[in-house]
């Protein structure tokens, strides 16, 4: 069965990438039913451009962000299913086609999302190189069958919406996994590399690592809603890495009384990324992995900051309500 697809893509200031963006869409092997570029409140010629194309503008007075952007798309789209898209990436030519196959196998497939290319959208550096090939290696280690989805590039059936509802217009971040806890119970999610998508990445090293803190900050309170509902959240980074880079700063303060300590902790931090270096020699040369390896350990440093500060957040929020809510009956 041929199914009729409304492409959806939420843009902001999306000048650089998006021509790119709606080139690789109309260039699919299965023509797409109709494309809706929804400009958040852009200030720059994001608007101008979406006009070159044949696709529908729709145009927010105010920016409201990536969740309310995708539902104002899907109100407004007349496909029966929804491949969102974001406007920094270009997909490679048969992703919508393949999507479709996946979701005509499986009538309870609920979400088909695809995979960041190990290239960039543009070439701007070592920076944006650690950052697409970490990117396409956790990823492509999980795809299968998930309980988590991203909307990056991904293929939902309309009446998952109806049942669902939409994205979470509060959220700017982490949209993706609340959608996910909503998903899963209900629906098979798959993760594929036969949808692909080449990135623009940011390729600045001080906002990938305020990227990193800042998506962290809700990852413990992610976390245990997924093991609430019984799930498990599909992560960049193993546990084994996590744990290593944490017990490395941790010995930091010990290097010059027990300097053995802290190499022992930068090795273990190796052997639990072993196959992601190789990953990276192979793609870009051996003499590319001490760069990868010292963005990627200053990387999870982010990671665990981040992750700290939105637990002990996490934790002290019922505490803060409770003694806001003694305090008011004292007052009583």
């Amino acid at each position: 069965m041929t199914h009729t697809v409304s492409v959806v893509i939420p843009a902001y200031n999306s000048a650089r990438t998006l021509d790119a963006c709606l080139r690789s869409v109309y260039a699919q092997t299965h023509p797409v039913h109709e494309v809706l570029v929804v400009d958040d409140a852009s200030t720059d010629t994001t608007a101008q451009i979406a006009r070159r194309h044949p696709c529908t503008l729709i145009r927010s007075p105010v920016n409201r962000g990536v969740s309310a952007a995708r539902n104002t798309g899907i109100a407004a789209a007349t496909g029966e299913v929804l491949f969102f898209l974001d406007s920094d990436e270009a997909l490679t030519p048969d992703s919508v086609a393949n999507a479709l196959e996946i979701l005509a196998a499986d009538p309870g497939c609920g979400c088909v999302h695809g995979v960041i290319a190990p290239e960039p959208l543009f070439d701007d550096g070592p920076v944006e190189h650690y950052k697409v090939l970490h990117a396409y290696w956790w990823r492509a280690r999980g795809a299968g069958d998930v309980e988590t989805a991203f909307f990056a590039q991904a293929a939902v059936p309309r009446g998952v919406f109806e049942h669902l509802g939409g994205f979470d217009e509060s959220l700017r971040d982490s949209e993706d996994l609340e959608f996910s806890d909503r998903l899963a119970p209900h629906y098979r999610i798959v993760l594929t590399e036969r949808v692909m998508a080449r990135h623009d990445e940011e390729h600045r090293l001080g906002p990938l690592l305020a990227e990193t803190y800042r998506r962290a900050l809700l990852l413990v309170p992610a976390l245990l809603s997924a093991r609430r509902g019984g799930r498990s959240n599909l992560t960049a980074n193993s546990p084994a890495s996590v744990l290593a880079a944490a017990g490395l700063f941790a010995a930091l303060p010990w290097g010059l009384a027990l300097p053995w300590l802290p190499a022992a902790g930068l090795a273990a931090f190796g052997l639990a990324n072993l196959g992601l270096l190789r990953f990276a020699a192979r793609r870009r040369g051996a003499g590319f992995v001490p760069f990868f390896a010292a963005v990627h350990l200053l990387n999870h440093a982010a990671l665990l900051a981040g992750a700290a500060v939105g637990g002990l957040r996490a934790a002290l929020r019922p505490r803060t309500a409770a003694r806001s809510g003694a305090g008011r009956a004292v007052a009583r």
